[in-house]
């Protein structure tokens, strides 16, 4: 029997080594609230709670490596942004200091000593020495995300009509990461993950004159440090997975969104280790245990066993099922299992359609918004206030109706409108924004468009 601990696989996957198994990542997040009967809110406010369900994972899903905390809004809230607070999902920013007129030098002094950082890397302290044999991920607000978190979402306008401006507040950004980095260090977290979603809202034209700068030189402090790191993004980046990998984290996380073989393809080719992607609702939230099984392998024969981590695509829905981890859990140590389920086959199961009379309606448009869930998923929640910003004045001859992914219902939007990315606009069934959140002064001349061709005034 091996005695290779799950810290020592994960680290030999990062190091593009073959491994004996391939290291499994539970991302649990507000889900370790729910596994010790604590709602989300209560779990994010309590050092007690995040250590006791982190360990309660850590153990019900044999996790190699795990992280703190999922929670890509306290960097966000230590500067000064108000949250909404939820009881099933971390909280989403409510309020963008930068939109109303607030400048760098006149945001709260950054003090991880003090509030809920603070309170974090207590944590974390506590579960590295708890669990010695266990690959801690530190995760760090990516610059661009905490960036957005600040300035709202007119910095993708602003990234085209004051660029200078953006990059002072990237540059900031960059430094507050850098101190995160450094706290995780001295609680005993190895990997650090900078998670930047909403980098897959923009093409790799913008990530070269916007991002590189600052995510290399990141990734470069995070080495001289002597710690692991991992480039975690959201969504479809598929298109910016190159200008990621140059960067040079030593990890690639994503989401499935993203084609696994192909990420394997150009992450090895540069020495870099992958990691996903585990569908989170139509299989680990919604499927039952054969599903998740399935799912699960097929990552596993994509990814091989050199520089391969299996993993959900992002964090863990509150909901999500355990018996569907537990499954997961068990089947990288069990070649029988994987044999068994690749002479079963795949196993399809077809969602009906739903009736897109709806839209024959003259009287109104409608916009609907398929997301994974705006109140967790940062690219979601913007979608969600772009198309919400669009329609101010509308309310009379526009409806907007949010389905997010974690639902059936969610899931037949999505297979109805055709839609193949999230979060995607549809305007009268016909997905017009996908998995890129439009200027909202684009998306309301869209929307008057249609307007105008109803006849609606």
């Amino acid at each position: 029997m091996s005695t290779i601990t799950g810290k020592e696989l994960v680290k030999n996957a990062f190091g593009c080594k073959k491994c004996e198994r391939i290291p499994w990542v539970p991302f649990v997040g507000v889900h370790a609230g729910e596994l010790i009967g604590a709602d989300a809110e209560s779990y994010l406010k309590s050092e007690e709670l995040i250590v006791n369900g982190v360990e309660r994972a850590i153990k019900l899903y044999r996790a190699d490596g795990i992280p703190v905390l999922f929670d890509l809004q306290l960097e966000a809230e230590a500067l000064g942004c108000e949250l909404m607070w939820a009881k099933d999902n971390p909280p989403s920013v409510k309020s963008h200091p930068m939109e109303s007129g607030v400048t760098l030098e006149q945001l709260p002094k950054f003090d991880p000593s003090q509030g809920r950082i603070a309170m974090v890397m207590s944590a974390a302290s506590a579960l590295t020495r708890g669990n010695p044999d266990v690959a801690f991920y530190g995760l760090v607000t990516g610059p661009f995300t905490l960036a957005l978190h600040l300035k709202g979402t007119g910095i993708f306008m602003e990234m085209y009509t004051n660029p200078q401006e953006i990059h002072k507040i990237l540059r900031f950004c960059c430094d507050i990461a850098r101190q995160m980095v450094l706290q995780y260090k001295r609680a005993g977290v190895e990997i650090i993950a900078v998670v930047d979603p909403m980098t897959s809202q923009i093409g790799p034209d913008l990530f070269v004159d916007f991002i590189s700068e600052y995510a290399f030189e990141l990734f470069r402090f995070i080495s001289s440090e002597h710690l692991l790191s991992s480039f975690f993004v959201c969504g479809d980046a598929s298109h910016n997975i190159e200008v990621m990998c140059d960067c040079r984290p030593d990890n690639i996380s994503i989401d499935e969104n993203i084609e696994l073989e192909s990420v394997k393809k150009i992450c090895l080719s540069k020495g870099i280790s992958f990691g996903g992607n585990l569908k989170l609702t139509s299989t680990l939230l919604l499927g039952d245990e054969i599903d998740c099984e399935l799912d699960a392998l097929e990552c596993i024969d994509k990814g091989g066993d050199v520089g391969f981590i299996l993993a959900p695509g992002c964090d863990l829905p509150y909901h999500t099922k355990s018996a569907n981890l537990e499954a997961v859990s068990r089947l990288p140590a069990d070649g029988y299992r994987q044999d068994v389920l690749r002479a079963m086959g795949s196993v399809s199961k077809n969602i009906e359609p739903i009736d897109p009379k709806m839209y024959s309606d003259d009287s109104f448009i409608k916009v609907d918004i398929i997301t994974l869930d705006s109140g967790s998923c940062a690219p979601c929640r913007y979608m969600v206030g772009a198309a919400e910003k669009a329609c101010e004045g509308l309310d009379r001859w526009v409806r907007i109706e949010e389905h997010k992914i974690k639902s059936r219902e969610g899931l037949e939007k999505m297979q109805m409108f055709g839609v193949t990315k999230i979060p995607s606009i549809c305007i009268d069934g016909v997905p017009v924004y996908q998995s890129s959140i439009p200027p909202v002064g684009d998306l309301r001349r869209d929307i008057i468009e249609r307007m105008k061709e109803k006849g609606l005034k």
